[in-house]
């Protein structure tokens, strides 16, 4: 589960380096033989949700010239009028009526999947899909769109597993997680006062559908730096639900800076206060904005510079991987007018240095997948996919590859670009870059 940015605005770049991180995992536990699912947790329920909901409500009535102020807690940015006027679109005046108190769930669902399907239309652009898109209020239903139908919902259900092994107390007029009992320096609020639960009780509700109900082996989160205090009692959560704790990994992505060269990013050109994904893909392109967004790991900040990532040049570190995938093809296409075939090729021949570092390098694309996937660690295929581009750089440069008055040879180094080629392919793919054949 990667991204799951609340529904209630378009993604921000940051998003973009979970969006990163998570899809190129997901490649490379399959890469690895994991049956991999990647999943988008929609919260379309709980507090947040409550002041979307009347932020949407204030809007659309304006547009119907009710002079309706924007709750002070509420959502000021100018996508949500565009969203207000679609509703009045396909709705028209139905909800004229409606009180700010309780705003139609109609409406609020309906605006929520407006924004959703921007969502998906700006991952999209950066080459990110899901397989499944779970929706939080799900946890508090019995019959289900993806398929699960149970006596209870899966919230009743993991309260009940809680309050069974003693893990509820009720003070102060809530009801709380006691979390001290699994070595946490705090208890924590599942239900309030009010009766209303938590987004924390929510999340250990999608953690028990994920590893009890679901019955997945193991679960991956991706999560924003500013999740980091939520780590340690989603995993004493998962504990006392019954469920082994390191069934559950979360990987905790630090903050990405943008800059222009020495000039650091501060404003978006379209909401005036936020650099929006959109933004980044249009300017930069998908192929750079994913290898640049993994090329640092994920526990480390990170700074983006535009213009490198715009720059047709070997400076550009993604222009210098793409340039060699794409060198090696003019490369054939070239040696396929002068010579017939080298798929006989007697690669026995290959001894010179800067063969043999081109073939020790290809032969680590095996073990560093199997690396990657044991230790949740996807940037290590940028450095990994520079590296081979050096590597056959040099070959290139070091060896001569078409000479017509050495076949054997000839072929035998065709042989090897030709390998080259696809290990560097396989790279590219991982990381969801295009393999360009020409430059």
């Amino acid at each position: 589960e990667f991204v799951s940015a609340n529904p209630t605005g378009p993604l921000t770049a940051g998003n973009g380096r979970g969006a990163a991180i998570g899809s190129v995992l997901a490649s490379v536990l399959a890469a690895a033989g994991y049956d991999v699912e990647r999943e988008y947790l929609v919260n379309d329920a709980g507090t947040q949700t409550e002041v979307f909901g009347r932020t949407l409500l204030a809007r659309y009535l304006q547009l119907f010239g009710k002079e309706i102020e924007i709750p002070a807690d509420g959502y000021p940015g100018a996508y949500m009028v565009d969203v207000a006027k679609q509703l009045r679109r396909e709705f028209d005046a139905r909800f004229v009526a409606a009180s700010m108190d309780a705003p139609p769930a109609e409406m609020v669902l309906r605006g929520i999947d407006i924004l959703v399907d921007g969502i998906k239309e700006d991952l999209a652009r950066l080459g990110v899909t899901y397989d499944s898109w779970f929706r939080e209020r799900w946890v508090y239903e019995k019959e289900r769109p993806d398929g699960v139908t149970a006596e209870r919902p899966v919230y009743d259900v993991a309260m009940e597993k809680l309050r069974s092994q003693n893990y509820l107390a009720e003070k102060e007029g809530a009801l709380w997680f006691a979390s001290t009992e699994l070595g946490e320096d705090k208890d924590n609020v599942v239900i309030r006062s009010s009766g209303r639960p938590t987004y924390f009780a929510s999340d250990i509700a999608y953690h028990y559908d994920k590893l009890v109900t679901r019955g997945f082996d193991r679960a991956i989160d991706v999560w924003g730096a500013d999740h980091q205090g939520h780590v340690s009692r989603m995993k004493a959560a998962v504990a006392a639900i019954g469920v082994d704790p390191a069934r559950l990994d979360i990987l905790i992505y630090q903050l990405v800076s943008f800059r222009r060269g020495d000039e650091l990013v501060r404003l978006s050109k379209r909401s005036g206060n936020i650099v929006l994904i959109r933004d980044i893909v249009d300017e930069v392109g998908k192929d750079a904005a994913r290898f640049f967004f993994l090329s640092r790991s994920a526990d480390s900040q990170m700074e983006f510079d535009l213009e490198l990532a715009k720059r047709q040049s070997s400076e550009n570190p993604v222009y210098y991987v793409q340039y060699a995938h794409a060198r090696i093809g003019a490369l054939l296409d070239n040696a396929a007018e002068k010579i017939s075939g080298y798929d006989g090729a007697d690669v026995s021949l290959l001894r010179h240095p800067a063969e043999l570092e081109l073939v020790r390098k290809m032969l680590q694309l095996p073990e560093l997948v199997a690396l990657m996937a044991a230790n949740l660690e996807p940037h290590h295929l940028p450095h990994y996919a520079g590296e081979l581009a050096t590597a056959f750089h040099a070959f290139y440069t070091e060896c001569r590859v078409i000479d017509e008055e050495d076949l054997p040879l000839s072929k035998a180094r065709l042989k090897l670009a030709e390998a080259a080629k696809i290990v560097l392919a396989r790279a590219l793919t991982l990381m969801g870059m295009s393999t360009p054949e020409r430059m």
